[in-house]
């Protein structure tokens, strides 16, 4: 069985560009370039999946303190000051806003069993950053961003002393989270898996 996770978007996009030009070209053969596309496969326990990192630009509307406040009625937040801190398992993430560091925890009734709301991914876009930060589409909403885990938590520090209010560091999503999702035939939310090699 193969699945197809992070390309599955871009095959699907090359595949309607070639059906259009196929529609567009009378003399169509078949020996187009454009009916291929570059592709790879890798085993699943030669890949790995970093964390697809988040940050905000703004607080909707509220003080940083309002904010904090918030959270720790939606989390177990733990200060853990200016020293980057990284989840070490599901269920967790990081925050960094103000210039401190936070290591917060998804409370067990925001827990899920279903392959796809399970994701920490999904439970913070559930949870926080739609009710509270009014991010409703994260695929289109011009107040979020995604950063790559590759790039390091010093890229989340840098986007908030720059052009963002908070951060948040996720826990990679596992391999097997994905498979799980492929085989209940639904789709990973959006910037949910950063994989390497890329």
């Amino acid at each position: 069985e193969i699945y197809i996770a992070d390309g599955h978007h871009r095959a699907a996009s090359a595949v309607k560009v070639g059906l259009l030009r196929r529609e567009e070209n009378p003399g169509y053969s078949g020996e187009e370039e454009f009916n291929y596309f570059l592709s790879v496969l890798f085993p699943h326990d030669q890949l790995m999946i970093m964390d697809y990192n988040r940050v905000v630009k703004d607080l909707n509307g509220m003080a940083e303190d309002v904010f904090l406040s918030k959270m720790r009625e939606l989390f177990s937040v733990k200060p853990c000051g200016a020293k980057p801190v990284k989840p070490q398992k599901k269920g967790t993430f990081a925050m960094y806003l103000a210039g401190g560091w936070y290591l917060c925890e998804i409370s067990d009734a925001d827990k899920s069993d279903d392959p796809v709301e399970g994701l920490d991914v999904s439970i913070l876009q559930n949870v926080l950053l739609s009710p509270v930060l009014g991010i409703g589409d994260p695929k289109t909403d011009k107040r979020i961003d995604f950063v790559g885990g590759i790039r390091g938590m010093e890229e989340l520090e840098r986007r908030v002393r720059t052009d963002c209010a908070v951060a948040f560091a996720m826990y990679p999503t596992s391999i097997e989270e994905l498979f799980d999702v492929a085989d209940a035939k639904r789709l990973m939310p959006p910037k949910s898996t950063w994989f390497e090699p890329k």
